[in-house]
């Protein structure tokens, strides 16, 4: 049996809350939005027209607390797969948490400096990419 290391459980036990307090206020925003019609307005949006990586976001959110996955895609793809890959690390995280161990990347994919850097890229690919052609 492999020897379980106590801090692997509390960076699951760390990310797993971090990504409860997330889905709190991204819930809570989405229910406001839904029911009221009053959203976040974008900083980047009013300052140059243009849609950001995010724009849409909680949108998406009220489409999926309607269960309307398709409309949710056509608000914002990039963050409907953020959430889509935040749902697959958590259950990995539990799966750490319940099993004393889980699947854990290895080498340069171990450094989250990587993961930030990808995110990041992606985040100016599709905004620029939404700006020009019209996704939804």
């Amino acid at each position: 049996m492999p020897h379980f290391r106590a801090h692997e459980a509390t960076g699951a036990r760390t990310a797993l809350k971090s990504a409860a307090a997330f889905g709190a206020v991204g819930l809570g925003l989405s229910a406001v939005y839904a029911f009221s019609g009053f959203g976040i307005p974008c900083p980047w949006r009013y300052l140059t027209h243009t849609l950001c990586p995010f724009c849409g976001a909680t949108t998406m959110g009220a489409h999926l607390l309607q269960g309307d996955f398709a409309a949710a895609w056509a608000a914002n793809q990039f963050v409907f797969l953020i959430l889509a890959g935040l749902a697959v690390a958590c259950v990995f995280w539990v799966v750490e948490l319940l099993a004393g161990r889980g699947p854990r990347p290895r080498g340069r994919l171990a450094d989250q400096r990587v993961w930030y850097a990808a995110l990041g890229v992606a985040a100016v690919a599709f905004a620029v990419v939404r700006n020009l052609v019209p996704l939804g």
